[in-house]
């Protein structure tokens, strides 16, 4: 049986959304946004249901990451319901919330038990209501990825459907990437996509990516955007 050449690692992705507060089904007072258009270059050609796709919930201060790891594991032991969550920042104009980042939670209904149960492990909510708030935010997430190598500087996501990385050979801001990104859909032709910038650490170096989320996913269609990406890049002089 052939061995998939698959990876662990720890990173961040930074990401620039329209998110929305929501003021039903969670605890009183706290401060939850939802993403509007959690992948804005996709365009929805993969239709979402009803279900949350992406919430942040604000914190009341900065927990470090193992924190919120145990307080999650904690939390998975008696809460019936599937859910992801991780570590992030929102920041909008000039301020940055702590976040605790959710997904693949199946109902709305469920959010308000979800904060109980975090609370009762320790993480506490920031008491700041912002209602009818719908605003761009620049968000960061820090997370654990679960990657297949499917060509040299080529990435599947071996837990989220329609994502894979691809290696990029310098940092960029949200605004250099930005414009990179443009580039490449200026001069891209096939499926659409939505990209996000990260990096994660891997063999004593910092792996620099372009996330890309679509479900044309396919090892001719990642090596096209590499070669895109990498004619279109503006390497630091």
């Amino acid at each position: 049986m052939e061995q998939k050449n698959t990876i662990e690692v720890f990173g961040t992705i930074n990401k620039r959304e329209t998110v929305f507060t929501i003021d039903d089904k969670v605890e009183p007072g706290t401060l939850v946004f939802e993403s509007l258009e959690p992948f804005p270059g996709y365009y929805h050609e993969t239709p979402f249901d009803t279900k949350p796709i992406y919430m942040y919930i604000a914190l009341q201060e900065h927990y470090p990451l193992e924190t919120i790891i145990r307080a999650t594991q904690e939390v998975e032991k008696d809460f019936d319901e599937k859910f992801d969550a991780g570590k992030g920042f929102l920041t909008m104009y000039d301020t940055t919330y702590n976040v605790l980042r959710v997904r693949h939670l199946n109902r709305y209904d469920l959010i308000g038990a979800l904060q109980k149960a975090y609370a009762a492990n320790g993480i506490q909510f920031l008491t700041k209501n912002r209602k009818n708030l719908k605003e761009k935010a620049n968000i960061k997430v820090v997370k654990f990825f679960s990657l297949e190598e499917i060509d040299p500087g080529i990435y599947l996501d071996l837990k989220e459907e329609f994502h894979a990385y691809i290696e990029l050979p310098a940092h960029y801001t949200w605004e250099e990437f930005d414009a990179l990104s443009n580039r490449v859909k200026y001069n891209w032709s096939e499926s659409k996509f939505d990209a996000a910038v990260g990096a994660f650490y891997h063999k004593g170096r910092l792996r620099e990516f372009v996330r890309i989320y679509s479900n044309k996913l396919s090892l001719e269609y990642l090596q096209q955007l590499k070669k895109l990406y990498l004619e279109k890049v503006k390497l630091p002089q």
